[in-house]
């Protein structure tokens, strides 16, 4: 049965019995680290436009995340990317992937 399952898929590879494969839906966003003073946790603001519903106009909308940390590595200023994750503590949800940009 096992072998049938491993040969059983579509021209890409991809299963199509009851072994589907889970798609990663975490979240990826990008901003900017505005405070690191707390251990292990950074807080990045992520700027998205979004067009307003009556005006049509695009505003700007930041929000703040607090995201976890582990090396200390991001300082003030630096360009972040996070990642949606399990809750850390009462406010961290989020976790740092990469630095993109250190703040000069």
């Amino acid at each position: 049965m096992a072998e049938n399952l491993a040969q059983e898929g579509t021209s890409d590879g991809t299963p199509t019995t009851g072994a589907q494969v889970r798609v990663n839906r975490r979240r990826i966003r990008e901003g900017t680290v505005v405070e690191n003073r707390m251990d292990k946790t950074a807080v990045v603001a992520v700027v998205e436009r979004v067009r307003h519903a009556k005006y049509a106009k695009t505003v700007q909308r930041t929000r703040r995340l607090y995201v976890h940390d582990e090396r200390n590595e991001a300082a003030t200023g630096d360009r972040v990317r996070v990642a949606e994750t399990r809750p850390f503590s009462k406010l961290k949800r989020w976790r740092l992937v990469e630095v993109l940009e250190r703040a000069r």
